[in-house]
């Protein structure tokens, strides 16, 4: 039999009720012959709740107490949806990450999978068993509970899903797929029938609460389709598109079209003049993770998402120390991000955005690129009206720009 990976976030599992709907999928999925891996998150807010715990006995809660506390979320979740599937008449074993050989790095609250050793949950397959498996959490090979940053249960699933070369791996949500925009920010968003691995990636990384951008590394990797659809949906037909969203090698697409634009909304700017291996062997010391660097001459300028700066208060007492004045950092920033295969062939589409945004005087305090992304870094106040802007120009109004 086939192998199918399903994965449950935790919208789709916030309360029991939504848990026994979701069991009942997962036994559709089974009598249709499939062997069943599911993976789920923690049910609700779970994690924003025991997180706001921990900085209420501290504001510098240590990255390893974290791991343990946040892997209790998903701890939950996978007993409880095994008992609802057993409930229904099925044969359901739950497993923690290090239980489902999810092998990490040593880094703690924002670890990588490094390698995946399935035995276990293969061993269960063989009886007839319904596999579920804790999400966002692994063991390092010291041993120690990890976590995999925002959005880890899906990297779980797809790491799962290549190393039991599933036929594909569904993530189910409480959206019917990938959006062009963030639909409580631009009501014209577009659900993305088919999408690449590489602009699933970019929308990922600029703030798009799409899939997660390691998890979607591994499928390209391993050549594993994802399906993102939605828990209420049914199950994957013949087109999978065509309720849903396929992230695949290469979508039926010329280059050169943005396909998404996203956002986000608590950026950290850390400007410094010091020597960059020193700079950077601060930030490495408090694990703390950069999404762009520049450095021209003597200076250097590098972006921090917040989401995960959870040692901030200890970070800048470190930067302050050690470096002074050479040191200076800018809060109440964000990004707007345009996405799209080709869509840097020419400057086209930089100036087109540029020139939008610079209609509503809202100038960028920096512009980057890459080969599938546009990104430009604003105060953050603005960033719906840059959204909706962007949007309108380059998706509403379908502007194509040749390669």
């Amino acid at each position: 039999m086939s192998v199918v990976v399903q994965k449950y976030g935790g919208s789709s599992v916030a309360d029991v009720s939504k848990m026994r709907r979701v069991a009942e999928r997962v036994m559709q999925t089974k009598k249709l012959g499939h062997d069943v891996v599911v993976v789920v998150s923690a049910m609700g807010d779970t994690t924003d709740e025991l997180l706001a715990l921990a900085t209420q006995v501290t504001p510098n809660p240590e990255r390893r107490e974290l791991d343990m506390l946040l892997s209790a979320g998903e701890r939950i979740a996978m007993a409880l949806l095994s008992m609802a599937i057993r409930e229904l008449g099925g044969d359901a074993i739950s497993f923690t990450g290090s239980q489902s050989g999810i092998i990490t790095n040593d880094r703690h609250v924002d670890a990588r999978i490094v390698e995946v050793r399935p035995f276990r949950g293969q061993d269960e397959l063989g009886r007839g068993r319904i596999v579920v498996i804790a999400g966002y959490q692994g063991v390092s090979y010291r041993r120690e509970v990890t976590t995999l940053g925002r959005g880890g249960s899906d990297t779980t699933a797809v790491a799962m899903a290549a190393a039991l070369g599933a036929e594909y791996c569904e993530i189910c949500s409480d959206v019917d797929g990938v959006y062009s925009a963030d639909p409580r920010v631009v009501p014209a968003t577009k659900r993305i029938g088919t999408l690449s691995y590489e602009e699933t990636q970019e929308l990922a990384e600029a703030g798009a609460k799409v899939l997660n951008a390691q998890a979607v590394e591994f499928a390209k990797e391993k050549g594993i389709a994802i399906y993102a659809r939605a828990t209420s949906g049914p199950l994957p037909g013949p087109d999978p598109s065509t309720d849903g969203t396929v992230v695949r090698l290469n979508p039926p697409r010329m280059p050169g079209r943005v396909v998404g634009v996203a956002i986000e909304k608590d950026l950290l700017l850390v400007e410094s003049t010091a020597p960059l291996s020193d700079l950077l062997s601060a930030l490495d010391e408090r694990g703390v993770a950069g999404k762009q660097l520049r450095h021209l001459g003597s200076a250097t300028a590098l972006i921090v998402s917040r989401e995960n700066l959870h040692e901030e208060a200890r970070v800048r007492a470190l930067l302050a120390e050690r470096f002074g004045d050479r040191v200076h950092l800018t809060d109440g920033l964000g990004a707007v991000s345009a996405i799209g295969a080709g869509i840097n062939a020419s400057f086209e589409n930089v100036r087109l955005g540029t020139a939008t945004l610079a209609s509503a005087k809202l100038h960028a305090h920096d512009l980057a690129t890459s080969s599938f992304r546009i990104t430009w870094t604003l105060d953050r106040t603005h960033l719906d009206t840059a959204a909706r802007m962007l949007h309108r120009t380059f998706i509403e109004e379908n502007r194509e720009v040749a390669p």
